[in-house]
């Protein structure tokens, strides 16, 4: 976002202030608008992300720890689907408990949730050293957890989802990759989307799982 930096400070921070303001009140409304769609596909934490057919979500209106902020907008059992690119790693593991939860009870029966973190089963030790809790890499002085593929599928299994694991690298270094569908959720820190990646060359990759909500299942 840009900060008007011709502007004097004075006039500047209120002017930014405000249009932040009207920017998460837009988004209230328009999130408002979706809990009355017969489709609702969300994406949390977006961080200015766009996708088609996806409404775009911020902590500020929709915080994934609290359900109260969920049924300002939703019922029960009535989201079709979630997506979540690394937010998971800024949450403790109670957080994630409580987060995994919350998106259990306002999706639908066979709706899902697809969320990717970073892998801490990568085997470049700098990838590890960038994305660990308090690493060198932009963002982890936030980082809570480093999750491997079976610690992180532990947290949505007792949440009561089937997990599906898409990409991961396992405790031996070898990646697994399941075709999946950009339609379903876009990840960008992905195999085949992240800019890093060269040729058969993994530079920078994902846990990333489907978390579906079982059709028998209501909350």
């Amino acid at each position: 976002m840009k900060k008007l930096p011709w502007l004097p400070g004075v006039l500047r921070v209120p002017l930014v202030l405000l249009r932040s303001n009207y920017r998460q009140l837009k988004r209230k409304h328009t999130l408002a608008r979706l809990s009355l769609q017969p489709v609702k596909k969300i994406v949390l934490g977006a961080g200015g992300t766009q996708f088609e057919g996806w409404m775009s979500t911020e902590q500020e209106e929709l915080d994934l720890l609290f359900k109260s902020a969920w049924a300002n907008y939703f019922k029960k059992n009535s989201v079709d689907a979630i997506l979540a690119e690394h937010v998971w790693e800024h949450l403790t593991l109670k957080e994630s408990v409580v987060a995994a939860t919350n998106c259990f009870i306002f999706l639908k029966p066979g709706g899902y949730l697809r969320v990717a973190v970073p892998d801490g089963y990568h085997p470049d030790p700098t990838y590890v050293e960038a994305v660990k809790p308090g690493g060198t890499g932009a963002g982890s002085d936030d980082h809570k957890v480093l999750y491997v593929y079976d610690s992180f599928c532990e947290i949505f299994i007792d949440a009561g989802f089937d997990v599906f694991l898409l990409e991961y690298f396992d405790e031996h270094g070898e990646f697994h990759y399941k075709e999946w569908s950009t339609s379903d959720g876009f990840i960008e820190r992905s195999k085949l989307f992240d800019s890093r990646n060269k040729g058969e060359k993994l530079f920078y990759t994902s846990i990333i799982l489907d978390a579906r909500k079982p059709v028998d299942q209501h909350d």
